[in-house]
């Protein structure tokens, strides 16, 4: 039974943190290895695209406690729990959280240093990736950089495997199409490479992976 993406993890709010880091292979390296890639200046300005409960801000904050970060995330279960790590943080501006969709929230332009985004974006198809990367290229500054951590379909036939049966599911529970429901869909790693280049990335490369998780590098 499909879920409304926001009340999927709501309900699941208390279990998340262990399941993330113990269900996924290679979470418990992946999540620090994305924290090291981003900016160590003190004061730089980072956005966090699913913030969910911050297990990247965690190891971020260790290594850039000055960092100012702004997280979106359609869970306000999750935001509250983040919130809760980070009180003075949130107190003082250096992490501001905003409760909604990423795919609506307008972006200022050469408003960050960086982005970063994990385990979040394997919800979605090319065509709404796209806008949203488009968005998030602008709003980097000038070199600014955006580092997604997720996983990825092993191959195209599995690719298309997963969204035929999301729209399968959809047409089985009657569901419209304009909302997001939980279910992993995710791209190849090169056809969500090539979005990133499409949306106007400059330089896009594979930093590292853990069997089908990668850490993507796309340079505005």
């Amino acid at each position: 039974m499909l879920e409304k993406m926001d009340l999927f993890f709501e309900n699941r709010l208390k279990e998340y943190e262990e399941h993330m880091l113990s269900g996924i292979e290679g979470a418990r390296e992946f999540y620090p290895f994305t924290a090291s890639s981003l900016p160590e200046n003190a004061g730089c300005e980072v956005l966090d695209l699913g913030c969910g409960t911050g297990l990247e801000l965690d190891a971020y904050f260790l290594r850039n406690p000055q960092a100012r970060v702004t997280g979106i995330d359609l869970s306000e279960g999750m935001l509250g729990a983040l919130a809760e790590k980070f009180p003075e943080k949130c107190a003082d501006g250096r992490l501001r959280l905003i409760h909604g969709s990423y795919f609506d929230i307008p972006f200022p332009e050469e408003a960050w240093d960086a982005a970063v985004s994990v385990e979040s974006l394997h919800h979605f198809t090319r065509g709404q990736k796209l806008p949203l990367y488009r968005k998030l290229c602008r709003a980097l500054k000038e070199n600014g950089f955006f580092i997604l951590t997720d996983y990825f379909a092993e191959s195209e036939e599995l690719e298309e495997e997963y969204f035929r049966e999301l729209e399968r599911l959809k047409r089985e529970q009657k569901l419209p199409d304009d909302g997001f429901y939980h279910y992993d869909t995710p791209l190849t790693v090169e056809h969500e490479m090539e979005v990133l280049r499409k949306a106007g990335f400059s330089d896009v490369r594979i930093l590292k992976n853990w069997a089908a998780t990668y850490a993507v590098r796309a340079v505005r």
